[in-house]
């Protein structure tokens, strides 16, 4: 169980729910909050970072970035604690749960939502799966080309804040 734990890198997922968070406190000083909306956002933001996690081990070792030469924060692909069809596995559940969560909240959050509110919140669950896979995954692994920071902006930035301050509120301001 550690290794699995240590794979999810804990000291990761206190700044993934930093953003949820602030669309929370956002929310309130609009006069609004939910503490369901708030434990879903936060439990789907801490999924969709285990995945990240995940899929980035699993990537960096198959790509070579995590090689016998990588002396610091080992990563568990890479010391064989955790085999690359065990965390292929690991990234498919982590990607189920978060979309799992992920819709969860949104049938409470949005529940009173018109159908394409409810369409576009969908769309951008799935691609915030995809964004967390497709960092070291693929052919083109978007992380190498230098683009990492500006998904996590856009996905644990931007969406995540506005996102969550919508789903609580059903506007942003």
């Amino acid at each position: 169980m550690n290794r699995w734990i240590e794979a999810a890198r804990p000291r990761t997922l206190p700044l993934a729910i930093s953003s949820i968070l602030l669309g929370n406190f956002l929310a309130y000083a609009a006069g609004k909050f939910s503490f369901l909306t708030a434990s879903l956002a936060i439990l789907t933001t801490l999924l969709l970072q285990i995945l990240s996690n995940f899929a980035n081990d699993l990537g960096d070792s198959k790509n070579g970035v995590d090689n016998k030469n990588r002396k610091v924060a080992l990563r568990a692909v890479q010391t064989g604690k955790i085999s690359p069809s065990e965390m292929k596995n690991a990234v498919i559940i982590a990607a189920s749960l978060s979309f799992i969560s992920g819709i969860s909240l949104l049938y409470f959050a949005l529940q009173y939502a018109n159908p394409q509110t409810i369409t576009a919140f969908v769309g951008l669950g799935i691609l915030a799966i995809l964004a967390a896979i497709a960092y070291t995954v693929g052919k083109k692994p978007y992380g190498y080309m230098g683009l990492g920071e500006l998904f996590v902006f856009v996905f644990f930035g931007l969406v995540a804040t506005c996102g969550t301050m919508f789903a609580v509120t059903q506007h942003i301001t």
